[in-house]
């Protein structure tokens, strides 16, 4: 390729952006819960943080799976959500974490579950969809993969996770699991979820977040990431089932979320989801409390909310 031929082809694509800009769109969720009795000013400023620097990926032309992955690493990271460094123990004192991270484009799928001794799950969950045939890998096994591609270890959990024994009360609890859903320049949709579960979780007890349909799907239709009761989430395959209600029901993105989470309200549960379209307008209907959540707005600017 000649030198001119190189600049030609990086004006297409800086063209391609500026003129798409207005397309790129991005929403994440530091859980759902009983958030209306809570200062939630701390985390809320993380969240807009965290979409700051998930724009700017995607003004850059980041892909939608890379955007997906990064941001949960920087959520994962923070310690205020029930997810990679906010993770609880469950009954038997252990940290077992779930993730799963979903390309819409090709459909591929990474996920982990019962998860332990390794940092930023959702990393794990994306070594997981590159490097092998496989869609998710579990306890011991999910371990002894992170070991071989060298991915990060903690040594010592009770110098890393921030939650040390159950310390709150059966009615404090409240899911914090993260998630986030992308948008591209290309149009291609990517979607990611991460959690450390319920605290004080019977061990080896997985939830929805690592499975693909429940509480993570990225097709070419839309985006998902649930937070919320993950056992009604997996009875209702929430996240696949929005996807459905569009392909062949011809719902509008909006009617499909909200009947959704109507649906698994039915079961008994309760919780929320982001989701985004072909057309990049986010949703996020819910069921509980609040829902701690942050998206760009269709004036391209960053909101932040409960």
């Amino acid at each position: 390729m000649t030198l001119i031929e190189s600049s030609n082809r990086f004006l297409v694509f800086k063209e391609k952006i500026m003129t798409n800009t207005h397309s790129l769109s991005l929403a994440i969720h530091g859980g759902a819960g009983q958030y209306d009795i809570k200062d939630e000013s701390e985390r809320i400023a993380h969240l807009r943080s965290v979409m700051v620097e998930g724009r700017r990926m995607l003004r850059d032309g980041a892909l939608a799976i890379d955007v997906a992955e990064s941001l949960a690493v920087l959520l994962e990271d923070s310690g205020h959500y029930v997810a990679g460094k906010g993770t609880g123990p469950n009954s038997a004192g252990e940290y077992e974490l779930d993730a799963c991270l979903m390309n819409g484009e090709n459909r591929k799928i990474g996920a982990v579950c019962a998860l332990k001794g390794y940092k930023n799950p959702i990393c794990v969950a994306r070594k997981v969809l590159d490097n092998t045939p496989h869609v998710m890998l579990a306890g011991r096994g999910a371990e002894n993969f992170a070991s071989a591609q060298n991915c990060t270890q903690i040594l010592n959990p009770l110098d890393y996770y921030i939650i040390q024994g159950i310390t709150r009360l059966p009615e404090d609890l409240d899911t914090g699991t993260i998630g986030v859903v992308v948008r591209d320049v290309n149009g291609h949709l990517a979607a990611a979820t991460s959690t450390g579960g319920l605290l004080g979780k019977m061990q080896g007890r997985v939830g929805d977040s690592p499975l693909p349909g429940a509480g993570c799907w990225a097709d070419e239709r839309v985006a998902v990431s649930c937070t919320g009761q993950g056992e009604y989430f997996v009875k209702t395959a929430i996240a696949a089932d929005i996807s459905a209600r569009i392909r062949y029901g011809g719902y509008t993105l909006q009617a499909a979320s909200a009947g959704a989470i109507h649906d698994m309200g039915l079961q008994g549960g309760y919780g929320g989801l982001i989701a985004l379209g072909r057309s990049g307008e986010p949703v996020f209907p819910y069921n509980s409390k609040g829902m701690r959540r942050g998206w760009i707005d269709a004036e391209g600017e960053i909101q932040a909310s409960v």
